[in-house]
């Protein structure tokens, strides 16, 4: 299986359960890892046959803006919902972590891995 990545991404978004956090954007860090459909971008060295990570990033960018959520685990599922069927993966991991949220932990979030459907 061949696997493109997007590391230490960060955005900010309005989520979380607290009224605070409906006011404020919080910066979130999100990694993916993202199964490619085939393999022929290998062969052919023609991004038609890539996932053009430009366009990955603009969708993420898209649902930070576009939607609330009131948990990190749910927007993962979005995220990840979002890359399996809109780009056709056949496998994705997607791990999103709130920064500075509480005192004396740099980040917490949580990580989820998901399989298209056949």
């Amino acid at each position: 299986m061949d696997i493109i990545f997007l590391h230490d991404f960060k955005a900010k978004t309005l989520i979380g359960i607290y009224p605070w956090e409906r006011k404020v954007r919080q910066t979130v860090r999100l990694d993916l890892e993202i199964a490619l459909p085939t393999s022929k971008a290998c062969q052919s060295d023609q991004i038609e046959d890539a996932l053009d990570y430009a366009l990955i990033i603009d969708r993420i960018n898209h649902i930070l803006a576009e939607h609330r959520f009131s948990l990190l685990e749910a927007l993962a599922e979005h995220i990840a919902q979002a890359i399996l069927y809109e780009f056709k993966s056949p496998w994705v991991k997607v791990s999103i972590a709130k920064l500075g949220i509480i005192r004396g932990v740099k980040r917490l979030g949580v990580c989820i891995e998901r399989k298209a459907s056949l």
